[in-house]
């Protein structure tokens, strides 16, 4: 059975290890070493992700296993995006879910939480960006009515990316 629950600063280590592995799983063949690396650190690494646990900007649900392991989550904030957004948006930073865990729920659950949470705060549209090769992804978020709006460039250390900005009307 999977719990879901806000995460803590205690679970720092823990998810940063966790979103690396996701990452490095899904994506690591596409990059050179040191730019993974750079990017991995950056990202998930003590002041990426595991500090902004204990940032008010930043919201991160958990997913936990029986045995008490974190095997999915999702982040959302402030968009980050360059250009002007209404103050009433919101990102959804990462979801990422434990590829052993594919098809098992917790992405739905984890983006259904995601949802509630930002209409809870009022907020009107939800962002992201997604790999435009990421087809699993892609077709994930345009079953909750994620629509394409534009281009960006996503850098993974020096490499850069092509991924879409998708938005869901709130």
């Amino acid at each position: 059975m999977i719990v879901y629950r806000d995460a803590v600063p205690a679970d720092g280590p823990e998810l940063g290890a966790m979103a690396k592995r996701s990452f490095r799983d899904t994506f690591g063949t596409l990059y050179r070493p040191e730019d993974l690396a750079a990017f991995l650190d950056q990202t998930f690494g003590e002041t990426g992700l595991p500090a902004q646990l204990s940032d008010p900007a930043f919201t991160v649900r958990v997913a936990v296993d029986e045995a008490g392991k974190i095997v999915g989550f999702a982040k959302i904030g402030p968009v980050v995006f360059p250009g002007e957004w209404p103050a009433t948006a919101i990102e959804l930073h990462q979801l990422y879910v434990r590829s052993d865990q594919h098809g098992a729920g917790v992405g739905p659950a984890l983006m259904g939480w995601a949802i509630d949470v930002a209409r809870a705060d009022a907020r009107t549209e939800m962002i992201l960006s997604v790999y435009v090769d990421n087809a699993r992804a892609i077709r994930f978020y345009e079953r909750y009515g994620f629509v394409e709006i534009g281009r960006y460039v996503f850098m993974v250390g020096k490499q850069p990316d092509d991924d879409r900005i998708m938005r869901l009307v709130l």
